[in-house]
């Protein structure tokens, strides 16, 4: 932790390099999304406005493309974009339930290796809601488990999906979750599971987490199956 006097060590064109450096305009790739997305992305544009940040943006439309293979994919546009911006804003993405193409939101993060979705949930003040001093945050692997999208027909009337967990990727979130809970001045992560069913998928991305604990012995760490964390 710097201590009060650290100011007087940063000099007069470092702080000119500074003022340069945010005065620089960075293009940011803009994915309006479905349904409120739109109203959404136009309200965080104005935000940025008001505040006079040097952002211009790239709108990108991302109606998904049919290949030659039938599989339906983002636009080549928006990944170019994305990779020569390194940062976008994106809404949110509609899905079909039950038919048409793969989750958009679901290829955005494997074109991307989104793995890490962090979720900050904090009351406000002057909001009443049901729970009064919440402060928690949600990290959830992104690209494997449910969302690996492996899923097929056995025979008529039977399918099957995968829940794909794999030791390099939960070792990775629960790294991630444990460097954020030291970088953000969190005591403890929760680790939640069902390895209490699913033993061998639940069990391996549980023991990742044993694992990390055991690296960070400076953050408590708490094992919950995912029904009390629920239910709490």
């Amino acid at each position: 932790m710097l201590g009060k006097y650290a100011s007087k060590l940063v000099t007069i064109g470092q702080l000119n390099s500074a003022r340069q450096l945010s005065s620089e305009v960075r293009r940011v790739t803009l994915i309006p999304g479905d349904g409120i997305g739109p109203e959404i992305s136009k309200a965080v544009q104005e935000i940025f406005e008001a505040a006079k940040a040097p952002i211009a943006w790239d709108p990108v439309d991302v109606t998904p493309v049919k290949g030659r293979d039938g599989i339906f994919r983002i636009p080549n546009r928006c990944i170019e974009l994305m990779h020569k911006n390194k940062v976008g804003l994106k809404g949110p993405l509609e899905t079909p339930i039950g038919k048409g193409h793969r989750s958009l939101n679901l290829a955005v993060r494997k074109e991307f290796n989104l793995y890490a979705n962090v979720r900050p949930c904090r009351s406000l003040a002057g909001h009443k809601t049901l729970y009064d001093n919440v402060d928690v945050v949600t990290i959830r692997e992104n690209t494997e488990g449910e969302y690996s999208g492996i899923e097929h027909v056995i025979v008529d009337g039977v399918v099957q999906s995968i829940k794909l967990i794999t030791e390099q990727a939960s070792r990775r979130v629960a790294k991630y979750a444990f460097e954020y809970a030291k970088q953000n001045g969190r005591k403890m992560v929760t680790a939640v599971h069902k390895a209490n069913i699913m033993r061998m998928s639940d069990g391996l991305f549980l023991n990742m987490c044993r694992e990390q604990a055991a690296l960070h012995p400076e953050v408590k760490f708490k094992e919950a199956y995912l029904d009390t964390v629920s239910l709490e």
